[in-house]
């Protein structure tokens, strides 16, 4: 019988390029750059084993899982057969980089976990990129995968909030670019997540007891972040 998948996102991958900027040459978050590239050796080997189920992709938020969440990742993610492929430090440009140079091969997965931009938006490497740049590398980051694994599923988490005060610098960029990324939720393949709120205050601040340096979740943090997304994460899995 004919297959009857859903066709990949690329249309929704045209308009956020329409809204971003009127050339995608100009847009550096598409380019793919290495970056960390021992690190990216070792997932190259972790993925040639095999047996990944579930698969978490982005940066230093992602990677720390294996530092203040390490306990509760062995609690709740191993058991469900999951790799952790974050790196602290890395952006867009090394995600897709990442991606196009083996990190999707080897095994099948059912999920992909992703939240990736905060980098983009400081410029200690290179010049920051706009809020619609960012959401554009983030959905051609999704439709890659997308493409790659057609019967997978993305569970896309909009970026979090950064700095301790409710009108710092990088709210309201974030707060753009989750706008943008939400639309990339279809109601089947691809789920919007933005579980900002549960890591703020009443007044919007970012309590230091939740994330320290006003960036990373400690431990506390990443309990938060599990108790919002493991629902969804584990029903888009299909297990109970």
């Amino acid at each position: 019988m004919p297959s009857h998948r859903r066709p990949p996102i690329g249309p929704l991958v045209l308009a956020l390029t329409v809204l971003a900027v009127p050339a995608a040459a100009q847009n550096t978050a598409l380019v793919p750059a290495p970056f960390q590239e021992e690190r990216h050796e070792g997932f190259l080997q972790e993925a040639r084993r095999g047996g990944i189920e579930c698969l978490l992709m982005g940066d230093s938020i992602t990677d720390w899982w294996r530092r203040d969440g390490a306990e509760l990742y062995e609690e709740i993610f191993a058991p469900l057969r999951c790799a952790n492929f974050g790196i602290a430090g890395d952006r867009t440009q090394g995600v897709l980089w990442r991606m196009e140079h083996g990190e999707l091969e080897g095994y099948a997965p059912k999920l992909m976990m992703l939240m990736i931009g905060t980098n983009n938006l400081s410029g200690r490497r290179s010049t920051p990129n706009t809020p619609e740049e960012i959401a554009m590398a983030i959905a051609t980051i999704v439709a890659k995968f997308r493409t790659t694994f057609p019967d997978a599923k993305v569970l896309l988490l909009g970026v979090f909030p950064r700095g301790a005060a409710p009108d710092g610098e990088y709210r309201e960029p974030i707060r753009q670019i989750n706008e943008l990324i939400a639309h990339l939720d279809d109601g089947e393949h691809v789920r919007f997540m933005d579980i900002g709120d549960a890591f703020l205050a009443p007044d919007g601040s970012l309590p230091e007891d939740i994330m320290p340096d006003g960036l990373h979740p400690n431990e506390r943090g990443y309990r938060i972040w599990a108790d919002a997304v493991m629902p969804t994460f584990r029903a888009m899995m299909g297990v109970r």
